[in-house]
């Protein structure tokens, strides 16, 4: 489902330049309209969330894959600035509450020694969605005047429907929890309800005691802020991963360009695949995520080098880190917030982090004309990511899970 996810955020970072070949875009109109997605994410993230919790993850889950795949499939009927603005702003609207569904979801089967091994899991979608999806979008948009449609057109459409048809799969096979799954046995069953609810008690005690006062919970804020400034990082590195290596390498489409975008997210995926696991055997999640930050500034200002190796490998090494951090992130996120807090606390967090999102593409372009350099947003956005890290290690509460006894379950 995340690869579906992912891979519909991110191909109109692949379409860039089609895109805006076909329709006169500016660079200064694209940062735009890939911002506003962010938009109506936020608005809706909490709703959404809460309609999880009302109406499950079976239906909840399958209407959000439906709706965001077909909007992300409109994107090819894009001819100009409004039309790409709406579409955004409507995809935004219609993934919402998909990734803290997720989250939340994750926390109603797994308790907190698992958790982090299922979001290291989980986050498993995004790098192989490039590491599959790069050179499949890039065959997609050498597919010009098949049916009379442009390579970028037969992207969007496709892999928008992919989305859709995930979406009406997930109805068939996701179980809302433990009580649903006909695969545990009854006292399976009771048994990791029993440690689920006895977690989320201890969390209850030790956070905030209602979505209020998390509101006004100094930790909750610390949260958003990291978050925010995750995401300001990600969101480039989503946009404009593709572009700049199509102008490292001379080519923007075919199999070739669609294997080197994959190289760094080879290395995201062994980051993600090793570094959650570290940070959960040794404990210390804090210093692990702060740690994935300073490697992922590095390499962030190490990209803007004009040798195609250093900046090549440098984009290896950003993306492991910031794809290495984000289950660390989240174990840490709810392994401090608790019943229905969770439910709109992960929300908000999402939500109001996913500003970095939205302010990232413009804030790199204002710091390119105003400093006359294509490298000053890159180093900017690297002294931002140094500041995550610095904000992770004032995180003190480290996850204190109760007694677990589920070694014997298959969870």
């Amino acid at each position: 489902m995340y690869v579906a996810a992912f891979l519909d955020r991110v191909n109109v970072g692949f379409a860039k330049q089609h895109l805006q070949d076909a329709t006169g875009m500016s660079d200064a109109a694209f940062a735009f309209g890939a911002s506003l997605f962010f938009v109506t994410y936020l608005i809706f993230e909490i709703p959404s969330n809460f309609g999880l919790a009302r109406f499950g993850a079976k239906i909840w889950m399958c209407r959000i894959m439906v709706l965001w795949g077909l909007v992300s499939a409109a994107m090819m009927f894009v001819q100009g600035n409004t039309m790409f603005y709406v579409i955004r702003l409507l995809l935004g609207a219609a993934e919402a509450g998909f990734f803290p569904g997720v989250i939340l979801f994750l926390t109603y089967w797994f308790p907190a020694r698992k958790r982090v091994s299922m979001l290291g899991l989980f986050y498993f979608g995004a790098p192989l969605s490039f590491v599959l999806g790069g050179p499949v979008s890039g065959l997609l948009l050498q597919m010009d005047g098949v049916a009379g449609l442009a390579g970028w057109q037969w992207m969007f459409l496709l892999e928008g429907l992919f989305a859709s048809a995930i979406g009406v799969w997930a109805y068939f096979y996701l179980d809302n929890g433990p009580a649903d799954a006909a695969w545990l046995t009854p006292e399976e069953k009771t048994e990791l309800s029993a440690v689920l609810a006895a977690e989320d008690a201890d969390k209850l005690v030790h956070g905030s005691g209602s979505f209020l006062a998390s509101l006004k919970d100094s930790t909750v804020l610390r949260f958003i802020v990291i978050y925010a400034l995750m995401q300001m990082s990600i969101a480039i590195v989503v946009f404009y991963l593709p572009s700049q290596l199509g102008r490292l390498i001379g080519q923007t489409s075919g199999l070739g360009f669609g294997l080197m975008v994959a190289i760094p997210w080879a290395c995201a995926l062994v980051a993600v695949a090793t570094v959650p696991a570290w940070s959960s055997k040794l404990g210390g999640s804090r210093f692990w995520g702060a740690a994935s930050f300073v490697v992922a500034a590095i390499g962030m200002a190490g990209s803007a080098s004009a040798n195609p190796i250093i900046a090549v490998a440098s984009l290896c090494i950003a993306v492991a880190g910031l794809w290495a951090v984000q289950p660390i992130f989240w174990q840490t996120l709810t392994g401090y917030l608790g019943g229905v807090v969770a439910v709109a606390g992960i929300a908000l967090v999402n939500s109001l982090g996913n500003i970095g999102g939205f302010i990232s593409p413009n804030v790199r372009i204002w710091a390119n004309d105003t400093f006359g350099s294509t490298s000053a947003g890159l180093y900017l956005l690297a002294g931002t990511t140094v500041l995550a890290a610095i904000l992770m290690l004032t995180i003190r509460r480290e996850e204190a899970p109760v007694a677990d006894p589920l070694r014997r379950l298959a969870v």
